[in-house]
């Protein structure tokens, strides 16, 4: 078995012909938050992998195995819920709601700023219906935000990940 310790985000900083030429692993939310799973490449070579306690598995994170083999993460479609508001009555604002609701549950949240997904729970999806927003299950890609105080930062399409923060006096925001 080869075994993976390395994990490149998003395969920053590598040539792209050598991230076309990596076999592949399709993975779900469930395993790619674990620090240590096994499974089977696109070249059919069982791969165990051990990373850090905390990292998560990302789609286009790339693993470095031992060898230097290059095994590209690609997020496996899975069951999720799907979550809108409704246009007729309701607003974008009723998303930030359910985000808020959710978020006070601990559960795993995917935030883009048209829709919500969560895994499936039929507890929460009636919550959510409760609200007048629309809920749909679906199979789709489920990459949920890190937590707030999660050590491991992932940037999305940046090389690097900038912090920012400066002060602002009372008079720049009078109106």
């Amino acid at each position: 078995m080869l075994t993976a310790s390395k994990i490149v985000s998003h395969g920053a900083g590598l040539a792209t012909v050598l991230l076309k030429r990596a076999s592949t692993v399709e993975l779900d939310w469930d395993t790619r938050q674990k620090s240590r799973f096994e499974t089977t490449d696109s070249a059919g070579r069982q791969i165990g992998v051990f990373l850090a306690r905390g990292v998560v598995v990302r789609g286009g994170d790339v693993l470095v195995a031992e060898d230097g083999t290059l095994i590209r993460v690609i997020a496996r479609a899975q069951n999720v819920l799907h979550i809108t508001y409704c246009k007729e009555h309701g607003t974008p604002f009723d998303l930030i709601r359910a985000a808020y609701h959710l978020g006070n549950r601990h559960v795993p949240i995917e935030l883009k700023p048209d829709h919500l997904k969560i895994e499936p729970d039929h507890v929460l999806a009636e919550m959510l219906k409760a609200m007048n927003l629309i809920v749909v299950q679906m199979e789709s890609t489920f990459e949920p935000e890190n937590g707030a105080y999660s050590t491991q930062t992932h940037s999305h399409g940046n090389a690097g990940v900038h912090s920012h923060s400066h002060a602002h006096s009372d008079r720049e925001h009078h109106h």
